[in-house]
């Protein structure tokens, strides 16, 4: 009788190891899903920041939202970094410009020279 019920009622339905293609898919899945986290808080949080804007600075808003949210620490510096990304790539238009642009608006800058620079900072010191 006790095996009969044993095999009704295995004590595990499913295999502990999985084999490495199953455990591949699983991996990619798993970081899919967990992308797709990331992208909706951070979705939200730019919500947070723009419906908060005349009450919070950007920064405030966002500690608010994970605050608010509960997100565990280890995502919760993941969100707040990639939404100060969002922010901030308005913030910093010469490097998206001269990214859009390709390298040659780079190149028409000045040259740095080095070598100058530190002669000119050894002849200003003056020693006791």
């Amino acid at each position: 009788m006790f095996a009969f019920l044993r095999r009704l009622f295995p004590e595990r339905i499913f295999r502990r190891k999985l084999g490495p293609a199953a455990e591949r898919r699983l991996r990619l899945a798993a970081a899919r899903a967990e992308e797709s986290v990331i992208r909706a808080h951070v979705d939200n949080a730019l919500m947070f920041v723009d419906t908060l804007a005349e009450d919070l600075t950007f920064d405030r808003a966002i500690e608010t939202y994970i605050r608010e949210m509960a997100i565990p620490e280890p995502l919760a510096s993941v969100v707040a970094t990639r939404t100060l990304v969002v922010l901030g790539q308005d913030l910093v238009p010469f490097r998206r410009r001269a990214h859009d642009a390709g390298e040659g608006e780079v190149e028409d800058r000045p040259k740095l020279r080095l070598n100058d620079a530190s002669q000119g900072r050894q002849r200003n010191i003056k020693r006791a």
